[in-house]
């Protein structure tokens, strides 16, 4: 039975003198994801990660595959110091990761056993063990080749202390940061394709989000909200929880509609989210805001439009889909599971107050103009106190 897990973390070990204080945000990460399962323990050993989980192994591989900062995660058989014990432990380490196949000796499967030996007092020394645990798998494992070079297969052998750890499965993790160390972000979260995946990007660089979502009743319903919420959900299975800001933004929409010229409405509705953001962000002390723009792809995201767009917030404005076409989104939106529930025919507030022809190249005076009828501090002020923030956790 596996209940330990070799965790392998990838950019983490060139942090240099920062790299204990990224270990132990994983190290919480980790612990958070399998709580959801029951009991877990994570610890750090000769500059590894072990994760402890009397889980079921799948269940445990899921909820780690899903970890920012893992690049790979082996199930790991925690045996004792005793050569019948660690042959024995190879031998299924290997099925397992062969998957049951017992490969014809006409098309033999590669292998190579990688020992190390850190507790000394041990009687085998290393290169001894490659022999032994090998010359044990040929005899026992019909239909295998050993190949020191290229092998399909690695059964590698740990001597430590106390146990030995056998291993042979290499299960691929998601990679990046993890999730909180590197300061914290405000997602502009749409109900569209684009934003989920702008805020998933974002946490694989180790930044927390918290979203903020226009919300436009009675011109977008309920059925709009909760699919926003949903995907909040989806994300949250990367993360411990997402706090997600409505904002009551009707009446901006209406006042837009209703001075600014109608080319210009896009633009300056995309401005007023940026101020209510940006306030947002002031009271969450979150650094940067994220939005799900790719250059080019619809009017108010060509290189003007963003531009203008931009000179109203003093915040870095992160864009992590800028060189994504939209069949790349698309394909990491199915990836990370909120693809299905991004188009749901529920509209947000920016397509409903679209209009035919909007301006692709704004320039600032234009949108200042655009602003002048309308009393931006009262209706920033008034959406802001209408702004409600909900807990979003993840299903179940």
């Amino acid at each position: 039975m596996y209940n330990t897990y070799l965790v392998r973390y990838g950019e983490i070990g060139l942090k240099g003198k920062n790299r204990p204080q990224f270990e132990r945000r994983l190290m919480d990460n980790i612990s958070r994801a399998l709580k959801k399962l029951g009991p877990a323990r994570v610890s750090r050993v000769y500059g590894r990660l072990l994760a402890e989980s009397e889980a079921a192994p799948a269940l445990v591989l899921e909820q780690l595959q899903r970890v920012f900062g893992i690049v790979g995660v082996s199930p790991v058989l925690r045996l004792p110091l005793e050569e019948e014990a660690i042959v024995a432990g190879a031998l299924q380490a290997l099925g397992d990761a062969a998957g049951g196949l017992r490969p014809a000796p006409e098309t033999p499967v590669t292998f190579k056993v990688e020992a190390r030996r850190s507790n000394k007092h041990f009687p085998l020394t290393s290169p001894e063990l490659n022999g032994v645990v090998g010359g044990y798998l040929l005899e026992n494992y019909p239909g295998l080749k050993v190949d020191v070079h290229d092998p399909v297969i690695k059964v590698r052998v740990e001597i430590r202390e106390k146990n030995a750890f056998v291993y042979a499965a290499d299960v691929p993790g998601v990679g990046g940061l993890p999730v909180g160390a590197s300061g914290r972000a405000l997602l502009l979260l749409s109900g569209g394709i684009d934003s989920p995946v702008a805020g998933w990007m974002a946490m694989k660089r180790g930044i927390e989000i918290e979203a903020v979502h226009f919300h436009s009743f009675p011109f977008t319903g309920e059925k709009s909200l909760e699919k926003v919420r949903d995907l909040c959900r989806i994300l949250t299975n990367y993360t411990a929880r997402i706090k997600l800001h409505v904002v009551h933004f009707t009446d901006i929409q209406k006042e837009i509609q209703a001075q600014s010229p109608e080319e210009l409405r896009v633009t300056v509705m995309r401005r007023m989210m940026y101020r209510l953001s940006t306030r947002i962000a002031a009271r969450r002390e979150a650094l940067a805001l994220v939005t799900g723009e790719s250059v080019g792809q619809v009017a108010s995201q060509t290189l003007e439009s963003l531009h203008v767009i931009n000179q109203v917030t003093g915040l870095p404005v992160l864009r992590p889909l800028v060189g994504m076409d939209k069949q790349e989104i698309i394909q990491r939106a199915q990836q990370i599971g909120t693809f299905a529930t991004s188009v749901l025919p529920y509209e947000d507030c920016c397509t409903l107050f679209l209009p035919k022809h909007p301006a692709t190249r704004p320039n600032p005076e234009q949108a200042a103009r655009a602003e002048e009828p309308l009393a931006l501090e009262e209706l920033l002020a008034g959406a802001l106190e209408r702004t409600a923030i909900e807990d979003i956790r993840a299903w179940g």
